[in-house]
């Protein structure tokens, strides 16, 4: 214990912090393995979170969902209408149907699938495993390979835009006609046709070319790594009309735009490197790629193009349309440079023909903000539902398409609409979720709600105080219900949608496991902002062996970006990293500053051109200095902060901005630099063209500020941010002289943020700069040593 002390002062000293007398060792072995448990694949093994995924079978009022539970898995279905809730299938009779067919051993209580899709009347069931697809008949329990397609983005999605596709396996490259008579397919960048009664193969496009590809999106550097290849496979992004007449599509013109490169410097499969360029928009950029929608009747075999401007690309994939339902009008969404005007417009799909159907324009001090934008087109198209920070908070208005006007603002209040649920076009009833409108409760809280389209009868649907996360039934009669607090154990019901009734209980959660162990769930709290009037609001977590009478470090997890908010509202905060960094010795806290989103227009604005504020702004020092005087056992002498991706940024330039309070930051795949990340992240808030505002607020220029402890990571191979966003912060770096720590993740994409060595090496680096001792030697997250502690360097 004297030499660990005498380690503890020298390390703590080289940082400039002190150590509290009081303070014994912490980070040892054992509290490594107590941290490990609480890691997302452990925890499994100690919590149920009884939250349900509900699948509704079309044309029914059932659905089915998975229950995961601590030693089994067992797909369930339900019958809304009867209340019923048995098993989907045997599952017994089918992990022996399954062995016997795959020629591998599989358990009852361990199908190797997660997701299924059932046929009519629930008689089959098809399902994936691993490269394989199986269908089983429920009455035989016969089970054979199948071509069919298994495909949970189509539950989803139906013959809407093409997703970026799992890079593990490739996407189907054929997109059938709703009538399953044709599919479309792209050949040498050119649209093309297959009549699957004839064979016949029509070409639509005669002009694509390398890089002027038709039905073809963006495609992310992540497919040409997987695939190994710049010519990457992809779903064509084709848009047939629901008469299975005419397709809908765009040309994507890459031609004459500067491309990066990423660089596999350790490929799996051989030594050489691999070199990948492609198209990634900055702020910088000016001549953008663009995607040309038009318009190809199938049956005239004709081409129809769209008198829209072509639409400037701001990052990976294209734009998406939407069909009336009698196949004659098109929707899109446009979106101008900088976010000072998104607009919806409508195409006459027999001429090409296009009009304003929503003109949305930001102000001089706002931009308009896509990622809290809620939508939903209802009377074939001639009526949208629209939401708007128009009047200082998000809130819906109802427009007619045909003539760009709004009928009426469905609603409003000191409050935010957060999503569509279910519209009964019939009735004229929109089912909401919306946060902040209940006195007294948390305003990220979501709280379901219905309201006539011409903004009467408003009515509050769920009344539990709690976060709630619904699905509804297609028909609008009943909905799923999964309601929870970070500090409220998950309950998932089954409620009719007429007034919000529990018809079931469904699912809860058992925590009994963890709660065996010490644990307790994290605290929620509300303090107020820097300006002392603002009511912000964060969760604190604490280690379960918590001793009230020492002192203990702080760390804090920091995601600052406009885009929402990121504090936990729901009780899966039991699994966040945050409790496995506590119980290494720490008190951890994640809190919404001013700038992000969710709640009024004047909240977010504050990072309005201004994207340093969230740790450049005194509002997260404020909350730790009212919260220390709360728990006093919190010192605020040794604060270190960890971020991914913008979090990245966040907290490194915390520690550059305020090295009096912040000594140790672990950034990760972090944006340092605005004019270094995509366009349409950075732009949507900092405005465009770019201007001095991107220079201030650069890690790069902050560089020589550097006083404390700093340890840099990126993934190599980082679609999202490259990895040359963090090298240029290393070179301004050692330009000026400082020392830093930096690790390159071979074979990482951007999100490596819960990768086992990554989520060690930030352990580590807190225990030594924080905490003062040397971590356990070679302790491996996916499989603990259990040799006795020494005092190593884990760099």
């Amino acid at each position: 214990m004297i030499r660990m002390r005498i380690v503890a002062l020298f390390a703590a000293a080289a940082v400039g912090v002190s150590l509290p007398a009081t303070v014994e060792a912490q980070g040892r072995r054992d509290d490594y393995a107590r941290a490990q448990k609480f890691l997302n694949e452990e925890i499994k093994k100690l919590a149920y979170d009884g939250q349900i995924d509900a699948h509704w079978l079309h044309g029914t009022p059932q659905f089915w969902y998975l229950k995961d539970a601590l030693d089994s898995k067992e797909f369930l279905i339900v019958d809304a209408a009867s209340g019923s809730k048995n098993p989907a299938f045997d599952h017994q009779r089918l992990a022996a149907a399954l062995s016997s067919v795959a020629g591998r051993r599989y358990e009852a209580k361990a199908l190797p699938f997660s997701y299924v899709q059932f046929g009519a009347s629930a008689k089959t069931v098809a399902f994936a495993v691993e490269q394989n697809t199986f269908k089983c008949d429920l009455s035989s329990y016969q089970c054979a390979r199948t071509t069919d397609v298994v495909d949970e983005d189509e539950e989803e999605v139906r013959n809407g835009p093409p997703r970026q596709p799992d890079p593990a396996r490739l996407p189907r490259t054929e997109r059938f006609s709703p009538d399953h008579k044709f599919v479309a397919f792209g050949r040498e960048h050119n649209l093309w046709v297959r009549n699957l009664a004839t064979g016949e193969q029509i070409q639509l496009s005669k002009d694509g070319e390398h890089f002027y590809d038709y039905a073809t999106p963006l495609p992310s550097p992540t497919l040409m790594v997987a695939q190994g290849t710049e010519d990457v496979v992809q779903a064509p992004a084709v848009f047939w009309s629901p008469d299975s007449k005419k397709i809908a599509t765009y040309v994507m013109d890459q031609r004459n735009f500067p491309r990066l490169t990423i660089t596999q410097s350790a490929p799996p499969d051989q030594f050489r490197p691999k070199y990948f360029s492609y198209a990634y928009p900055l702020p910088v950029d000016f001549n953008l790629p663009t995607s040309k929608l038009v318009v190809f009747d199938v049956t005239r075999r004709k081409r129809i193009d769209v008198a829209g401007k072509p639409l400037t690309q701001l990052y990976y994939g294209g734009p998406s349309v939407e069909w009336s339902d009698d196949s004659r009008r098109i929707q899109y969404r446009e979106i101008d440079r900088g976010y000072q005007g998104v607009r919806v417009n409508e195409i006459d799909a027999a001429t090409g023909a296009t009009h304003v159907a929503v003109d949305e324009k930001g102000g001089p001090d706002f931009l308009v903000d896509t990622s809290i934008l809620v939508t939903r087109a209802i009377s074939d198209g001639r009526e949208r539902i629209w939401s708007s920070e128009r009047d200082g908070w998000n809130h819906f208005y109802l427009y007619d398409t045909q003539t760009a006007a709004v009928k009426n603002q469905i609603t409003k209040g000191d409050w935010v609409v957060r999503s569509i649920d279910h519209v009964d076009e019939k009735a004229r009833v929109l089912y909401f979720s919306a946060g902040g409108r209940e006195a007294g409760r948390d305003p990220y809280f979501r709280h379901v709600y219905r309201v006539g389209l011409d903004g009467t009868s408003l009515t509050l649907l769920t009344r539990e105080d709690a976060d709630h996360a619904v699905s509804f039934s297609p028909d609008g009669a009943y909905f799923v219900d999964v309601f929870s607090r970070v500090d409220l154990p998950t309950v998932s019901v089954l409620r009719r949608a007429q007034d919000g009734q529990i018809l079931k209980e469904l699912e809860k959660a058992d925590v009994s496991k963890l709660t065996a162990m010490g644990w307790k769930p994290p605290e929620p709290f509300k303090t107020k902002a820097a300006d002392g009037t603002t009511d912000l609001y964060g969760v604190i977590w604490r280690p379960t062996n918590l001793d009230p009478a020492k002192k203990y470090a702080v760390i804090e997890n920091i995601y600052t970006g406009p885009q929402g908010a990121f504090v936990p509202k729901t009780f899966a905060a039991f699994r966040h990293q945050q409790q496995a960094i506590a119980e290494l010795g720490f008190i951890t806290v994640f809190v919404d500053g001013r700038g992000t989103a969710l709640r009024s227009r004047a909240f977010r604005a504050f990072a309005y051109h201004n994207l340093g504020f969230g740790s450049a702004s005194n509002d997260h020092i404020t909350v730790f200095k009212q919260m220390a005087a709360k728990y006093p056992y919190l010192d605020l002498t040794r604060v270190g902060v960890w971020g991914h991706s913008a979090g990245g940024y966040d907290s490194t330039h915390a520690i550059l901005t305020h090295p009096e309070f912040y000594k140790v930051a672990v950034s990760s795949a972090g944006c340092h630099d605005n004019r270094m990340d995509k366009a349409t992240w950075n732009e949507q808030w900092m405005g465009w063209p770019v201007d001095k505002h991107y220079e201030e607020q650069s890690n790069y220029t902050l560089a020589e500020r550097l006083q404390g402890k700093l340890f840099l990571a990126h993934g190599d191979v980082d679609e999202n941010v490259p990895i040359p966003a963090t090298i240029k912060l290393v070179d301004a770096l050692v330009k000026a002289n400082k020392d830093f720590d930096f690790l390159i993740m071979p074979n990482r994409p951007h999100g490596f943020g819960n990768d086992p060595y990554f989520v060690r090496r930030r352990w580590d680096y807190f225990v030594k700069n924080l905490l003062g001792i040397d971590p356990p030697t070679g302790f491996n997250i996916s499989q603990p040593r259990t040799t006795s502690t020494t005092q190593a360097d884990p760099r």
